[in-house]
């Protein structure tokens, strides 16, 4: 069979949001400055869908430095992967300033987020090896581990019997040259909760394993100093590789592992997506330093993103919404219904009231359920919060109906 033909008949889980839908609910087109107000299909609307949770993007000093930067040094230079002709001191001086901010002794720059955790999982571990994952990871780490020769299973989402359970088969069915790797992340981005840490790192006590933590969402937005989950929750000396990315509270592109300079080491030599790629630009390495520095200087940035956070939240309870018991920025609401409700409230939210927001529906979330996720930042305002909880309000006959009808029923 050809394989275009057959192509035309497996459009898979989004494709008939891909072509129906397109520029609407996917691949939407937010235009104008980045901030929590842009434009969508000519209109002014609040955007509750981006991840620049503190506003770092639309820093007029952010955009002065990355104007700068290009001036200088083009997004051309250096030119090569990093292996061979694309390495540079600022490169390095990055590394060591993340290293320090995430408190682990080194840390290897990383071109992308996606790519590069699939890189990592994929060289870490082989054949004779066993990786676990938590069943809600992202799908980067879930095709990090499709591309892994070890054996891999999965255990019950932040469930500690379960990964016990799992921990016991590997350590069982070990060699002498077996090696056990437990992913999960610090914050799952979907549902805002955390990765049980602490309870995971105590588990190192009866077996042995080495934990990689992505904590995407974690990085900037939690901890007394910004350092991320493992920080908030008093156990970053535990988790042996750290990931973070730049796509989430530094508002660019780029992410970086921290872990011991022996890992690292390996890494360099190893990652595939990093030594057969260019790396990144001196632009991008640049204002990804000065924008690390700001983070650690303004404390404050943090703070108004929980304050937001929090009335944002607050708020949607008060007025009668389930919203996930998140401890993070991340406002997951749920209700009940079908794909045909989530395609609704976006158009209702977007068209009628000006409030840009992103829904899910089966398969992301289980079949008869819609998430709708809120992504605070801190450059929101008061008035912002204050008319999407309007909103809100105003379209709760459309939410609730399916649920009035199975309580009349």
């Amino acid at each position: 069979m050809d394989l275009f033909k057959k192509l035309e008949n497996r459009p898979g889980p989004l494709g008939e949001f891909t072509s129906d839908g397109y520029g609407y609910y996917t691949f939407p087109k937010l235009e104008g400055p980045l901030g929590p107000q842009m434009r969508f299909n000519g209109k002014d609307v609040i955007v509750w869908s981006i991840n620049d949770y503190l506003g770092i993007g639309a820093n007029p000093k952010i955009r002065e430095v990355d104007a700068q930067a290009a001036k200088k040094h083009s997004l051309s230079v250096p030119m090569g992967a990093r292996l061979m002709t694309g390495n540079s001191d600022q490169h390095e001086e990055l590394e060591k300033e993340l290293a320090d901010f995430v408190h682990k002794p080194d840390a290897l720059l990383l071109n992308y987020g996606y790519q590069g955790i699939m890189s990592v999982i994929h060289c870490l571990v082989d054949r004779n090896d066993f990786l676990i994952y938590d069943e809600l990871s992202h799908a980067c780490i879930v095709d990090g581990k499709q591309l892994a020769m070890s054996e891999k299973s999965v255990y019950k989402h932040n469930d500690i019997d379960s990964l016990e359970k799992q921990l016991k088969r590997a350590t069982s069915k070990a060699k002498k040259n077996s090696s056990i790797l437990v992913v999960t992340e610090g914050v799952f981005g979907m549902t805002g909760d955390l990765g049980k840490l602490k309870e995971i790192i105590a588990l190192k006590e009866k077996y042995d394993f080495r934990l990689l933590v992505d904590d995407a969402h974690g990085l900037g937005t939690l901890g007394e100093d910004g350092s991320g989950t493992g920080t908030h929750l008093g156990c970053q000396d535990g988790i042996d590789i750290y990931f973070g990315t730049f796509a989430k509270s530094v508002a660019l592109i780029g992410a970086f592992v921290a872990t011991e300079p022996r890992v690292k080491e390996f890494l360099k030599a190893n990652a595939r997506s990093q030594i057969f790629a260019k790396s990144l630009p001196l632009a991008i390495v640049e204002t990804a330093r000065e924008r690390i520095k700001l983070i650690r200087q303004n404390p404050q940035w943090r703070e108004k993103l929980w304050e937001n956070t929090l009335k944002l939240r607050n708020g949607l309870r008060k007025i009668g919404y389930n919203v996930l018991p998140s401890e993070s920025p991340v406002t997951p609401v749920l209700t009940e219904g079908s794909t045909d409700l989530c395609t609704t409230i976006m158009r209702e939210m977007r068209e009628k009231h000006g409030v840009f927001v992103s829904g899910v529906a089966y398969p992301v979330v289980p079949r008869g359920m819609v998430l709708i996720r809120l992504i605070p930042m801190a450059s929101h305002t008061d008035e912002h919060i204050e008319k999407t909880l309007d909103a809100f309000e105003a379209i709760k006959p459309i939410v609730f109906q399916n649920i009035s009808e199975k309580i009349s029923a």
